[in-house]
């Protein structure tokens, strides 16, 4: 086994050693969020915690580590009988972003369920997470069905496998932690409440400082447990100061001058529903004990909220987690406690090794939303790429008011990820028939299981009620759900678009289509065009707030090279259909159909769009054409492209037209 590197060897990061800490003090705060940029050690923080937790106690023989002196009466190994029991270390346990749904959960054995009425179960990672830690790297990624199931257990405390009316349950409780590159795309609302506190982290710009994480780093790659013995004194202080903490929790006093402070923020930041008041009273408590008081104090409120509250203040993908703190301070100095409580105490906690209170860094490059658009000046162009041929160009335009769009899919039947947007077939979603498994069996299609067992019962010498069944009469039950697409933005960003209030209402539509693709879980990119050239603004990601970052600061200005975007648009799907064949792509172009620069613009982009109606690609072109005297321009590029058009009126879902608009390709089927 790999010697981790010591926890109390990280080199800053103060606010994320202190998050983890005073979850491993009092697991009911509820875990941990990690957002920051790659290289910040967010993953060596997380296993290091693990060396730290204390040991547990678990029934000897138990796979779900029930506690002997509570021992849950719904094991699947129970019910326990009373004496034997063993300690070991809580664990850690890794969730892969591509884990399948029995890893997590577990699986029964079908065919034994079916023909012997026995439950043979095999416990998964939820099991194995029981009364320690899960940890989830690029948690942002996890399929929507993890997700769901992580949820249900998180809520519970239990976790159930069902199958065709078998079923087994056991405990799950955990700390529950997981780390995420915001750039690679954003949490679904529902996790991200579970997680108790929220922590930003980002490289050091001290020089300093990062010359002592180069140094330590290199330590311990060269002697992995010669480094971890230098900090044995340290490690061993820390793990006997949580062991303290633990056992002074239950004798904090939690006043009501701090709940009034706590109800307060939670009233002023405008956070849904309680949880944020549990959650900031479970950690000003943990913060309380850890500093070694029976007294929660004024500072402990304020250390507690800038843990709890950022992740919950979020209205949409594209606002940026934060808290204003000098709103903060205002709220608790107006609602100071009125139990002896100052809210200026002198008496700072000691940070210790895990680091102390201290405030909330702030993130770089955190996505900035619309609203704010509207709040800073439009001079500048906050370091987009400058494409060539920019004569004529204009300062960026501010997007319009998002709104709920019309619904535009893929045609046909995809095998792509989990997503809402088009047709699939899915492991999930609703039973369209049922074929011979491929591997292991992972949803049964009991019917066809039947009716398959159901002609060889004499020749197998069936004799009670049970049902003879055999691993070939096994069905895999085929569904069909969602799918996420790759949804690729063409941008018009020539002078014909230029004017002020056509851009932002353009800029809106477009912010408007990334809000439904984040809602939709697909991957978006970015293609813009104007003066002689075309730009990929955004390689295709899974971060939707990074493409409304990149539309924000557009310029516009200079010519309209139509064939230019659309060829570079087409080279950016060949590219991704290498990496990942089974995602289909949706191209959506917004444009008024204008082609000009360069000999023959017009016969140009026609040949370019061909390209696209020759491979099947599914296209919608956004007609931003206004005036009185319409060219239908864009009407003939949706022709070529073989898709369709519609108009900025006509996106939104709550136009006169139909509620849902599908996408038409050129070979529609009959």
């Amino acid at each position: 086994m790999s010697t981790p590197f010591p926890f109390t060897a990280v080199v800053g990061q103060d606010d994320l050693r202190l998050a983890l800490l005073l979850n491993a003090v009092s697991p009911a705060v509820g875990g941990v969020l990690v957002r920051g940029e790659k290289g910040t050690a967010k993953s060596t923080a997380v296993r290091a915690l693990s060396a730290l937790l204390p040991e547990v106690d678990v029934v000897s023989g138990c796979r779900f580590s029930c506690d002997p002196d509570s021992p849950d009466p719904g094991c699947p190994d129970g019910p326990h009988e009373p004496g034997a029991f063993a300690s070991r270390p809580a664990r850690m346990v890794e969730l892969p972003v591509g884990a399948s749904e029995d890893r997590l959960v577990g699986a029964l054995d079908i065919e034994r369920a079916l023909a012997e009425g026995v439950k043979a179960f095999e416990p998964g990672l939820l099991a194995d997470a029981h009364r320690g830690l899960l940890y989830v790297d690029e948690v942002n990624l996890l399929h929507d069905h993890l997700v769901d199931l992580l949820l249900d257990a998180a809520a519970m405390g239990a976790s159930y496998v069902e199958r065709e009316g078998v079923s087994v349950r056991h405990a799950a409780r955990f700390l529950l932690v997981g780390t995420m590159n915001p750039e690679e795309g954003e949490l679904r609302p529902q996790l991200l409440d579970r997680f108790g506190l929220t922590v930003e982290v980002a490289a050091s710009r001290e020089p300093d400082q990062r010359v002592e994480v180069v140094r330590r780093r290199l330590a311990y790659d060269d002697d992995p447990a010669g480094f971890a013995a230098r900090w044995a004194d340290e490690e061993t202080a820390v793990r006997a100061r949580i062991v303290a903490a633990r056992e002074l929790l239950p004798s904090v006093r939690l006043g009501d001058g701090a709940l009034r402070q706590i109800a307060a923020t939670c009233a002023a930041f405008e956070v849904d529903g309680m949880r944020a008041d549990i959650v900031m009273a479970r950690t000003a408590t943990a913060l309380a004990a850890w500093a070694g008081r029976t007294e929660v104090l004024a500072e402990d409120v304020r250390q507690a909220a800038l843990l709890a509250l950022p992740h919950r203040r979020r209205r949409n993908p594209f606002d940026a987690p934060g808290l204003d703190e000098d709103r903060l301070d205002e709220t608790l100095e107006e609602f100071g406690g009125s139990d002896g409580q100052d809210g200026d105490g002198d008496d700072d906690p000691d940070p210790g090794p895990g680091g102390g209170p201290g405030g909330q860094p702030e993130p770089d490059d955190a996505p900035q939303g619309d609203g704010d658009a509207a709040a800073r000046p439009e001079a500048g162009e906050g370091g987009e790429p400058q494409p060539s041929g920019g004569a004529g160009e204009q300062s960026p335009a501010r997007a319009a008011e998002p709104f709920r769009t019309k619904v535009l899919s893929v045609p046909g039947l995809g095998e792509g990820a989990a997503g809402r947007r088009s047709r699939a077939r899915t492991e999930h979603g609703r039973t369209i028939g049922a074929r011979r498994p491929r591997g292991a069996l992972t949803k049964l299609h009991l019917a066809a299981t039947v009716q398959a067992a159901a002609p060889h019962q004499r020749a197998r010498g069936r004799s009670g009620p049970g049902l003879v069944v055999r691993r070939d009469d096994l069905r895999q039950a085929s569904r069909e759900g969602r799918e996420g697409n790759l949804v690729l933005f063409v941008v018009d960003a020539s002078g014909s678009m230029a004017a002020r209030q056509r851009m932002g209402a353009v800029k809106g539509a477009v912010l408007s289509l990334l809000l439904d693709a984040y809602q939709r879980r697909d991957k978006v990119g970015l293609v813009t065009f104007r003066g002689s050239a075309a730009d990929v603004a955004l390689p295709p990601t899974s971060s939707v707030d990074a493409a409304a970052v990149r539309l924000e600061s557009l310029p516009t200005g200079g010519r309209t090279p139509l064939a230019a975007g659309l060829l570079r648009a087409h080279e950016v799907l060949r590219v991704e259909r290498l990496r990942d064949p089974a995602r289909r792509a949706l191209v959506v172009v917004v444009t008024d159909g204008r082609a000009t620069g360069g000999p023959e613009p017009v016969a140009l982009a026609g040949r370019a769009a061909r390209l696209f109606a020759a491979e099947g690609t599914a296209s919608v072109v956004v007609d931003c054409e206004s005036g009185p005297v319409r060219l239908g321009l864009a009407g003939r590029l949706a022709d070529e492209l073989g898709g369709t058009a519609v108009t900025l009126d006509e996106l939104r879902a709550d136009s006169i037209a139909s509620l849902v608009k599908d996408v038409q390709g050129s070979r529609r089927a009959a």
